[in-house]
């Protein structure tokens, strides 16, 4: 079973199908609209925009287990998504990440190592999993690590469906 096969739903209600990623690469980033590292969302629409047309999309999904800094309403974080960042992206529903309630498709993410060999529980706001178009989890970031630094274009350039 691969992240793809996990049932999750849109942040707009329904079903999110992440089953219409497979094939794809996928940037999977925890997010939050009251958080010191929330202007991340800019590098992560870009990154939409840059690769989205090559087989690739980032996929934010709202949680609100770190001081609450995403205590909205599904319309009101698509609403600032939209409105603040210009996000494009697609949006599951709010869950958690951590602790017993740990949603299904964070139970395998949370095995692979970051850079600096961490795994285990997310650490904070956007931390981000890159997924292979085969649904093999390819790399871990940190969340302090930018959407766009060199690390992460470079792991998404090296995934993107041939």
């Amino acid at each position: 079973m691969s992240v793809f096969d996990v049932e999750i739903g849109d942040l707009r209600g329904g079903s999110a199908d992440l089953g219409q990623y497979r094939g794809k690469a996928v940037l999977i980033v925890n997010v939050a609209s009251k958080c010191g590292l929330t202007p991340q969302y800019s590098g992560l629409e870009r990154l939409q925009e840059r690769y989205a047309g090559r087989g690739f999309t980032v996929l934010g999904v709202p949680c609100n287990q770190f001081m609450g800094q995403e205590p909205g309403t599904p319309d009101e974080i698509a609403e600032f998504c939209s409105t603040t960042y210009g996000v494009t992206f697609p949006m599951t529903e709010k869950i958690e990440v951590n602790g017993d309630g740990r949603h299904p498709l964070y139970r395998d993410l949370v095995g692979t190592p970051d850079a600096g060999g961490h795994t285990g529980d997310i650490r904070w706001n956007f931390e981000k999993f890159l997924i292979t178009p085969d649904g093999t989890v390819a790399a871990r970031f940190a969340p302090q690590v930018e959407p766009e630094a060199d690390e992460v274009v470079s792991a998404i350039e090296k995934h993107l469906p041939a």
